[in-house]
């Protein structure tokens, strides 16, 4: 298939979503040439706000493979993906992530991205939710045992 239809695939997922009652956001995971997961928004449905259709699909492709790291595959989602999805592709090391909508279709239909990524480019003290730091003597301790642990699995 063609990255059009993947992405179609994506859209009518996200489509169908509405209509199930969940967010207008669909995403699938394809390796291969073959769907390893989907994924739709369910935010509201889960009352789970990081539910967005790329994270669920993420976690399903990686629960599917037995594996952290989706290397080898690539990520249709049916909008460009918001800042957390972005990381989240990021950390899953992902291939490639092919979007059809963008930040702007996405604040058109009442979902403005866009201030989510406006507000990570700005000082976090600027920030509506307080974000501070407050240092302990032992605030490396965990980076200190994972480092001289000598059976982790590094990521």
């Amino acid at each position: 298939m063609t990255d059009e239809q993947w992405l179609q695939r994506a859209v009518d997922l996200a489509t169908a979503n509405v209509t199930a009652g969940g967010g207008p956001f669909g995403a699938l995971i394809v390796r291969d040439g073959a769907i390893v997961a989907t994924g739709v928004n369910r935010v509201t449905l889960d009352l789970d706000p990081t539910a967005h259709a790329e994270v669920t699909a993420i976690r399903t492709a990686c629960r599917e493979l037995g594996v952290f790291a989706l290397t080898g595959c690539t990520l249709y989602t049916s909008c460009e993906p918001c800042p957390m999805c972005a990381a989240s592709a990021l950390w899953a090391r992902l291939d490639r992530v092919v979007f059809c909508a963008n930040r702007h279709d996405a604040a058109d239909g009442g979902f403005d991205d866009r201030a989510f990524y406006e507000l990570l480019a700005a000082a976090p003290q600027t920030w509506p939710t307080a974000v501070e730091e407050l240092r302990l003597v032992s605030a490396a301790a965990p980076f200190e045992a994972w480092r001289d642990n000598p059976v982790r699995v590094d990521y």
